[in-house]
């Protein structure tokens, strides 16, 4: 593989790859491509400290208000330690594609909770699937405590069919909107009655709030319940090319290519194997094709992730961490609807691209922001600090001398950007001063180009 083909490999499948790391891998497409899955085999549960919630019992939450409050209390608090905890891990993760992936689904099968035990049960049950057998995924989704309070799954009874689940199951999970009837949504509610979970986020299966009389969902008549449903509507192959496409547009290019999209079909819809999928997608000569590199807008989380892959950097204060996602408009735990993030084109804004232009020098340099008295960085960041450095992280400068120590200067570009940099850029570049690594990297990362990967 060449240094560019691993690099956008490694922007895809993970954060970004450093020069050291490239120099002692094969140059053999498939065994680079093995080793990844070989090291996203085993599965490592994000365990943050919920000791507090040991013992409680429901009943004590009624009976004493004030430990209510206390318990809600905490919880704000644990998510916000969930967040840095997820974070940290997408930093420094022992299973890198595992991760990658992990976070794709999280803005697959979007879900907001506010109870940090649920929410980290949740959390681990995308990561525990995210690379194995869609269909089971997709059933153990949709007995998750998180789902089943998030779109009313609780709320599912005989007689009285909540329809939030069974329509989004379809719509935004599995086939995509106007590939179903009314009729198959109210049918398909009425097969998830019954579903609940106990106060620990155990899966329950209400019998007696469940119902058994038959119903009729594709054309197919039976007393199905939640699972059938699921089997029904994988054995459609608008299935396989729905998620085929979202994983397109994620890990290759917006821009879909219906021919390589078929392809990546014809393989899913064999066993719903993710796995199977993203070889294919990873071994696939397309997947590397020169306008597919550099062709992706950062997320939020890709460009901080990113900026620490290349230069290890520590917070004082972790919710400053915190901050920059809100800033740059994805909060992790926090998505802003059932729909999940746009992404893409969305990312970016007039606001938000000038913070990212800006905060890698903030983060990297102890620089300073220098916009106007009104702009919305200046006022999260400079409020109550009388003016002093927004916050205060520790670079480790000696981590990236180690793994840039065999690039010369005028090399940086080629490593830290992705894709093609415009004329104006390269000018730019041109006269910059290179006698320090350190300083050309920070301006690298401020250039447009450093968004895209």
């Amino acid at each position: 593989m060449t240094q560019q083909e691993l690099q956008h490999l490694y922007w895809r499948a993970g954060f970004g790859i450093n020069p050291n790391r490239q120099t002692s891998m094969p140059k053999n497409r498939a065994q680079v491509v093995e080793d990844l899955f070989v090291d996203s085999q085993a599965y490592t549960p994000i365990d943050i400290d919920l000791s507090y919630l040991h013992g409680i019992k429901p009943i004590d939450l009624k009976t004493f208000p004030e430990l209510a409050e206390e318990i809600r209390k905490k919880g704000v608090k644990k998510i916000l330690e969930l967040n840095g905890a997820w974070v940290k891990r997408l930093m420094n993760p022992n299973e890198l594609l595992r991760e990658r992936m992990t976070l794709l689904w999280a803005n697959h099968f979007v879900c907001r909770e506010r109870n940090p035990l649920y929410v980290q049960q949740y959390n681990n049950t995308l990561r525990y699937f995210a690379l194995g057998d869609f269909k089971a995924f997709v059933k153990a989704i949709s007995k998750e405590a998180a789902m089943l309070r998030y779109l009313n799954g609780k709320q599912n009874r005989k007689n009285r069919p909540n329809e939030n689940f069974a329509r989004e199951l379809m719509e935004l999970f599995t086939l995509g909107e106007g590939e179903y009837s009314e009729k198959d949504i109210k049918e398909s509610a009425r097969a998830f009655t019954g579903y609940s979970h106990d106060f620990e986020g155990n899966f329950i299966f209400r019998k007696l709030q469940h119902d058994y009389e038959s119903k009729l969902f594709f054309n197919r008549i039976g007393k199905h319940d939640g699972d059938d449903i699921i089997d029904i509507i994988l054995a459609e192959k608008q299935c396989a090319q729905f998620i085929s496409d979202k994983i397109y547009r994620y890990f290759v290019n917006p821009k879909p290519n219906k021919k390589h999209i078929d392809a990546m079909t014809e393989v899913f819809f064999k066993d719903y194997n993710i796995e199977n999928l993203m070889r294919f997608v990873f071994l696939s000569d397309w997947f590397y094709d020169e306008e597919n590199i550099g062709t992706k807008i950062k997320s939020p989380i890709d460009y901080v992730v990113g900026m620490a892959k290349t230069v290890p950097v520590t917070f004082e204060k972790e919710k400053d961490l915190l901050k920059i996602q809100k800033l740059l408009g994805q909060t992790l735990l926090d998505p802003p609807n059932v729909a999940g993030w746009k992404g893409d084109k969305a990312w970016i804004d007039a606001n938000t691209i000038m913070i990212r232009l800006k905060l890698p020098s903030v983060v990297l340099n102890s620089g300073f922001i220098a916009f106007d008295e009104k702009d919305e960085f200046r006022k999260q960041f400079f409020k109550n600090t009388k003016r002093k450095r927004p916050f205060k992280t520790v670079p480790k400068w000696d981590v990236f001398e180690e793994h840039f120590k065999l690039t010369k200067t005028e090399q940086l570009q080629d490593h830290i950007i992705q894709g093609k940099i415009n004329k104006g850029t390269l000018d730019y570049l041109k006269i910059l001063n290179k006698s320090s690594k350190q300083a050309y990297c920070i301006q690298l990362m401020s250039i447009p180009e450093y968004q895209m990967c």
